[in-house]
Protein backbone atom coordinates (compact mmCIF):
# COMPACT_ATOMS: atom_id res chain seq x y z
CA UNK A 1 0.00 0.00 0.00
CA UNK A 2 2.62 2.43 0.89
CA UNK A 3 5.01 1.30 -1.96
CA UNK A 4 1.28 2.20 -4.08
CA UNK A 5 0.94 5.49 -2.21
CA UNK A 6 4.54 6.93 -2.95
CA UNK A 7 4.24 6.07 -6.55
CA UNK A 8 1.25 8.09 -6.82
CA UNK A 9 3.10 10.45 -4.98
CA UNK A 10 5.64 10.44 -7.04
CA UNK A 11 3.80 10.57 -10.90
CA UNK A 12 1.62 13.99 -9.58
CA UNK A 13 4.87 15.71 -8.56
CA UNK A 14 6.42 14.77 -11.88
CA UNK A 15 3.42 15.35 -13.88
CA UNK A 16 0.96 17.94 -12.27
CA UNK A 17 -1.45 17.61 -15.02
CA UNK A 18 -2.34 14.46 -13.78
CA UNK A 19 -3.06 15.96 -10.24
CA UNK A 20 -5.05 18.66 -12.54
CA UNK A 21 -7.00 16.58 -13.83
CA UNK A 22 -7.88 14.16 -10.69
CA UNK A 23 -8.79 17.00 -8.93
CA UNK A 24 -11.06 18.08 -11.67
CA UNK A 25 -13.09 14.88 -11.82
CA UNK A 26 -13.34 14.52 -8.48
CA UNK A 27 -14.96 18.03 -7.40
CA UNK A 28 -16.74 17.38 -10.57
CA UNK A 29 -18.50 14.54 -9.26
CA UNK A 30 -18.69 16.48 -5.67
CA UNK A 31 -19.82 19.40 -6.78
CA UNK A 32 -21.35 18.62 -10.51
CA UNK A 33 -20.01 22.03 -11.52
CA UNK A 34 -17.57 22.71 -14.23
CA UNK A 35 -16.75 26.25 -13.69
CA UNK A 36 -16.30 25.60 -9.73
CA UNK A 37 -14.12 22.21 -10.29
CA UNK A 38 -11.76 24.32 -12.88
CA UNK A 39 -11.27 26.82 -10.09
CA UNK A 40 -10.24 24.22 -7.18
CA UNK A 41 -7.95 22.01 -9.92
CA UNK A 42 -6.39 24.86 -10.79
CA UNK A 43 -5.84 26.21 -7.23
CA UNK A 44 -4.69 22.80 -5.91
CA UNK A 45 -2.55 21.83 -8.33
CA UNK A 46 -0.40 25.17 -8.61
CA UNK A 47 1.79 23.97 -5.50
CA UNK A 48 2.58 20.47 -7.86
CA UNK A 49 3.52 22.66 -10.87
CA UNK A 50 5.94 24.83 -8.52
CA UNK A 51 7.55 22.06 -7.29
CA UNK A 52 7.73 19.95 -10.84
CA UNK A 53 8.92 23.01 -12.46
CA UNK A 54 12.27 23.05 -9.63
CA UNK A 55 12.68 19.29 -9.94
CA UNK A 56 12.88 19.86 -13.75
CA UNK A 57 15.61 22.86 -13.54
CA UNK A 58 17.38 20.31 -10.84
CA UNK A 59 17.48 17.35 -13.61
CA UNK A 60 18.43 19.93 -16.70
CA UNK A 61 20.67 22.34 -15.39
CA UNK A 62 21.92 19.66 -11.88
CA UNK A 63 21.62 22.46 -9.47
CA UNK A 64 18.61 23.79 -7.39
CA UNK A 65 17.38 27.35 -7.77
CA UNK A 66 14.71 26.94 -5.23
CA UNK A 67 15.92 30.35 -3.77
CA UNK A 68 14.99 32.24 -7.31
CA UNK A 69 11.77 30.36 -7.02
CA UNK A 70 10.60 31.55 -3.96
CA UNK A 71 12.33 35.24 -4.48
CA UNK A 72 10.45 35.03 -7.64
CA UNK A 73 7.13 34.46 -5.54
CA UNK A 74 7.75 36.74 -2.87
CA UNK A 75 8.52 39.53 -6.01
CA UNK A 76 5.13 38.39 -7.82
CA UNK A 77 3.29 38.97 -4.48
CA UNK A 78 5.13 42.40 -3.43
CA UNK A 79 4.29 43.70 -7.39
CA UNK A 80 0.39 42.31 -6.74
CA UNK A 81 -0.18 44.41 -3.43
CA UNK A 82 1.21 47.42 -4.53
CA UNK A 83 -0.92 47.58 -7.89
CA UNK A 84 -3.71 46.22 -5.51
CA UNK A 85 -2.66 49.11 -3.46
CA UNK A 86 -2.29 51.65 -6.40
CA UNK A 87 -5.75 50.87 -7.90
CA UNK A 88 -8.41 50.54 -5.16
CA UNK A 89 -5.99 52.69 -2.42
CA UNK A 90 -6.53 49.50 -0.27
CA UNK A 91 -5.32 45.79 0.08
CA UNK A 92 -7.71 42.88 -0.49
CA UNK A 93 -5.58 40.20 0.80
CA UNK A 94 -8.09 37.37 -0.62
CA UNK A 95 -8.30 39.34 -3.81
CA UNK A 96 -4.61 39.58 -4.09
CA UNK A 97 -4.06 35.97 -2.76
CA UNK A 98 -6.30 34.54 -5.29
CA UNK A 99 -4.58 36.79 -8.01
CA UNK A 100 -1.45 35.80 -7.17
CA UNK A 101 -1.77 32.48 -7.22
CA UNK A 102 -3.99 32.15 -10.31
CA UNK A 103 -0.85 34.22 -11.90
CA UNK A 104 1.69 31.78 -10.21
CA UNK A 105 -0.25 28.63 -11.74
CA UNK A 106 -0.24 30.27 -15.51
CA UNK A 107 3.50 30.86 -14.70
CA UNK A 108 4.81 27.94 -13.69
CA UNK A 109 2.17 25.47 -16.04
CA UNK A 110 4.29 27.41 -19.04
CA UNK A 111 7.13 26.94 -17.22
CA UNK A 112 6.94 23.34 -16.77
CA UNK A 113 5.92 22.57 -20.44
CA UNK A 114 8.70 24.90 -21.57
CA UNK A 115 11.64 23.09 -19.62
CA UNK A 116 10.10 19.26 -19.89
CA UNK A 117 10.53 20.47 -23.66
CA UNK A 118 13.94 21.93 -23.64
CA UNK A 119 14.81 19.29 -20.98
CA UNK A 120 13.40 16.29 -24.26
CA UNK A 121 15.36 18.42 -26.68
CA UNK A 122 18.88 18.80 -24.07
CA UNK A 123 19.05 15.11 -23.84
CA UNK A 124 18.50 14.09 -27.96
CA UNK A 125 20.84 16.72 -28.93
CA UNK A 126 23.32 15.21 -26.19
CA UNK A 127 22.51 11.82 -27.42
CA UNK A 128 24.22 12.84 -30.92
CA UNK A 129 26.51 15.30 -30.37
Amino acid sequence: MSGFLAGTLATIVTVPIFAMFAIYFITRFVTGSNKKSFHVAVDASTVFFIIAVHFLIIIIWEKSLLGVILTMLLAIATVMVLAQYKIREEIRFGKVFKGFWRLNFLLFFLAYFLLAAFGVIKRIYETFV
